[in-house]
Formats: structure tokens, C-alpha cells, sequence
């Protein structure tokens, strides 16, 4: 019996059956601009560019905020990731001086694609898919590895430079100002932020929950201060196999995230929460980086409006689901959220107008969780209703 969804995403992964771009030892082509720091062996990790076969304009290949906006189909989005080859070196976190390193920053800090020539150790093999990262193709060990000259994004090249500027503030301030949340993280991951003898080398995957959860915490000091929101709203988007519900409850903020994954891998019906009351989270999500990044897009909705409530998130996926990154959440929810709303007077409410939106019935989902059943016990409002099935 499968237990936890760390569980269930390494046997889904285990069986995803793709085919990667195929290249040689050696390599001309672009990086879209694109790095991949890996965790094993932290503290000495294997980082590197992801580079395409081919040259020109690759953006698209590492620009999720642009893929559900694009109309990209899954199809599209795992063609793009499986033809980035993935070069590594082993390096020490904290050597960020390093020549190879500094390439990979020159990388991050860039504004456009950058043509590059590489020379691997092996030819490169393989695939990686996984719920926190996006997909990349082959990887290889690379020996040989030069960029053409680079343009620097203005906005990053002064955080770079800006070596009495606490991380934290960094990636705050580069959000404020417009900047694409993978290219912050990018930036982030390689060692271009912080105090100057602070900054590190930082895995790609907690990196990613890094910038989600420092920026959902400043986001949520902004948006305790707000008035509440007047009524209950539901908000809904569906893209990549997935149904999205988002539930802004007239409360301080309150947050609950719940995901079904139904008949993805054969005939299951599995549902994975976590939650926080006001006071916040304290430990680590056991629903993985997806719950940064949900309550993060629902916050930055809600400073934008100058508002608080309080959030309940149902996802659904839905057979041919794959497993594309945590930005599949942040995304989905970020577009649910620029959605027209529907008002509701009270809970029940709301839960009945989701409810025939969704495949699973909504009593599954209030048995498995622990916020959204409080809120209704709370209200002092029958259960029974919703419990029929």
C-alpha cells in the first residue's frame, strides 16, 4: 500500500517510458539560459549547464511561466525538457570562485540564450523526471565547456554585485520588480546572492522551495495587515491533466492544500493534504514542494489585491498526468487566480458549486482533510450532506 506521495511519485516516475534527444562526446548549441545543481552528495554536489542541440533562440525551453500563457501542451513542455543534456561537474558548495562555476553564473545572470560548445566525458544517457524539478534529457560528466559572451539582466547583475544584500532581501526585492520566479531561482541556486562570503552553490530542487516559501512568508507579513475579503470565492483553472479549486474563506489566513491523483497509474484514488493555521508552518511540508509553491501564487494574489483570507486548494490529475515540477502548481494557480471568481455566503456553499467541477466526490476530500472539516465543524454546518456517497 502506498503511503506517502513520496512514495507514489517514485514508483509514477519509476514507470515513465519517454525517449530523450540523443547527442554526442561533443556538443555545439545553446543553453536557453539553463543550470542544474544537483542534491546527492551534498556538500559536494554535481552541477552544470543544460544545453540543446541546436542554436538560436532556446528560451522557451526553461521559461515555465510562459508555457500555460503559450497554450504548451504537455506534449510540448516535455518535448522542450527532454532535449536539454544536462553537463555535471563535482564541486564543493562554497567554491563559487571556480572557473566552471562562474560560467554557470554568467549563465543565470543572462538575459537571452547563450551559444556554448561542450565536450563530455561519456556521451550523455538517460532521462530525469520528478514532481519538484522540471524534466531534463541526457547527462553526462562534462570535461570541455565554453560560452560565448553573455548579456547580464540588469536587475540581476546588481543583486550579483551587491555583496552586503541578504539573500532573503534579494529574492523579495527581484520579485517585486517583475523578474520571472525561474530566473530568480536560477540566480539563486548558483551562488550570485547573499553576503558576499555567505553565498553558496544551492541544489536546484531547494532552491526552488527556498524562493516559494521566503517569498510566501514576506508576502503573508504584508497581507496580515489587509482587510479581509467580504465573502467566500471559488477560483478555478484546468491545464496539463490537472483541475485546480481555490477557496478564499472571509478569515485571517488559514491554508490547506489537498491533491487526487486519480487513475494516473492504474485504478487509484490517492489524496495528499497538508495545512496551517494562522500561526504558520513550522516543519517541513510532507506534501513536498508543491505546498510553497501553491500558497505562495495565492498570496502574491491576494498583496496585489490588497486583501487576506484564508485558502483551501483541491487539485485534481488526472489519468496521463505526468510529473513536470512544482512550477505545474505555482502556474496553475497563479492563472486560477487571474480568473473571473464566483461569491458564495457561506462555505457549504462554495463546496457545492466546486463540487460537480470535480471527478472525485467532494466528501472524499473533506474526510482526508483536516482544515477545510474544522472550518465546517466550526460553522456549526451538517456534514451529512456531503457524505451521501
Amino acid at each position: 500500500m502506498i503511503r506517502s506521495k513520496n512514495a507514489y511519485l517514485q514508483k509514477l516516475t519509476a514507470n515513465m517510458k519517454m525517449k530523450s534527444v540523443s547527442v554526442g562526446q561533443e556538443m555545439d548549441g545553446s543553453t536557453p539560459p539553463s543550470v542544474f545543481i544537483g542534491s546527492w552528495n551534498y556538500p559536494k554536489v554535481y552541477a552544470g549547464p543544460m544545453l540543446v542541440p541546436m542554436q538560436g533562440d532556446t528560451t522557451i525551453m526553461d521559461s515555465p511561466e510562459s508555457w500555460i500563457p503559450g497554450d504548451k501542451t504537455q506534449e510540448d513542455i516535455i518535448g522542450y525538457r527532454l532535449n536539454l543534456v544536462r553537463g555535471k561537474q563535482q564541486i564543493k558548495i562554497e567554491d563559487v570562485n571556480n572557473s566552471f562555476v562562474e560560467k554557470l553564473q554568467e549563465i543565470s545572470l543572462s538575459s537571452s540564450s547563450i551559444d556554448s560548445e561542450a565536450k563530455f566525458g561519456n556521451r550523455p544517457r538517460g532521462l530525469s523526471f520528478s514532481e519538484e524539478n522540471t524534466p531534463h534529457g541526457p547527462s553526462a560528466l562534462i570535461e570541455k565547456f565554453d560560452i560565448d559572451a553573455v548579456r547580464w539582466d540588469r536587475e540581476l547583475e546588481k543583486v550579483y554585485y551587491d555583496t552586503d544584500l541578504k539573500a532573503r532581501e534579494a529574492v523579495t526585492n527581484l520579485h517585486a520588480q517583475g523578474l520571472p520566479f525561474s530566473s530568480i531561482q536560477k540566480a539563486f541556486s548558483v551562488g550570485t546572492m547573499g553576503i558576499g562570503k555567505r553565498r553558496r552553490l544551492v541544489p536546484t530542487r531547494w532552491s526552488i522551495t527556498a524562493c516559494d516559501s521566503t517569498l510566501a512568508d514576506e508576502l503573508l507579513n504584508r497581507v496580515r495587515n489587509y482587510d479581509l475579503i467580504e465573502t467566500y470565492r471559488v477560483y478555478q483553472f484546468s491545464s496539463l491533466n490537472n483541475y485546480y479549486a481555490v477557496i478564499l474563506t472571509p478569515t485571517e489566513w488559514q491554508y490547506e492544500w489537498m491533491e487526487a491523483f486519480l487513475k494516473v497509474l492504474m485504478n487509484e484514488e490517492l489524496i495528499f493534504s497538508d495545512y496551517e493555521n494562522n500561526g504558520g508552518k513550522k516543519e517541513y511540508s510532507r506534501v513536498g514542494g508543491c505546498y510553497y509553491s501553491c500558497k505562495m501564487a495565492v498570496l502574491d494574489a491576494l498583496e496585489k489585491e490588497k486583501k487576506q483570507s484564508g485558502a483551501v486548494i483541491l487539485r485534481e490529475a488526472y489519468n496521463g498526468y505526468v510529473p513536470l515540477g512544482v512550477f505545474n502548481v505555482r502556474e496553475n494557480v497563479k492563472n486560477a487566480m487571474e480568473q473571473p471568481y464566483h461569491e458564495f455566503e457561506d462555505l457549504k456553499s462554495a463546496l457545492r458549486y466546486v463540487s460537480p467541477h470535480l471527478k472525485l466526490p467532494i466528501s472524499k476530500f473533506i474526510k482526508k482533510s483536516d482544515l477545510l472539516k474544522e472550518m465546517l465543524q466550526s460553522r456549526q454546518t451538517t456534514l451529512d450532506a456531503f457524505f451521501k456517497e
